[in-house]
């Protein structure tokens, strides 16, 4: 999720994956960076990690019944297949 002061783009991307292998190590690069508005959250304001592994996985959602706002899960879905995957 991006503050409002920052635009998402390719470079922030990489510049985001750079970061995490130079902080964590190489081993911890992660081979993409979905950069979205808003994270799926129930109604208590809990993050579901459940629908961001399935998304990433590429698996069956399953219940979203509790979520705030399913919009937020779908918005993820489509910038998930639009990102590129770097090596």
């Amino acid at each position: 999720i991006l503050r409002e002061t920052f635009e998402s783009s390719d470079i922030l991307g990489e510049e985001i994956r750079s970061h995490v292998a130079t902080k964590l190590g190489p081993i911890a690069r992660p081979k993409t960076v979905v950069l979205v508005p808003d994270l799926p959250k129930t109604r208590s304001g809990k993050i579901m990690r459940r629908l961001l592994r399935d998304v990433a996985e590429g698996r069956d959602l399953g219940d979203t019944t509790t979520l705030a706002d399913s919009g937020v899960v779908e918005e993820i879905r489509i910038r998930a297949v639009e990102s590129p995957e770097e090596d």
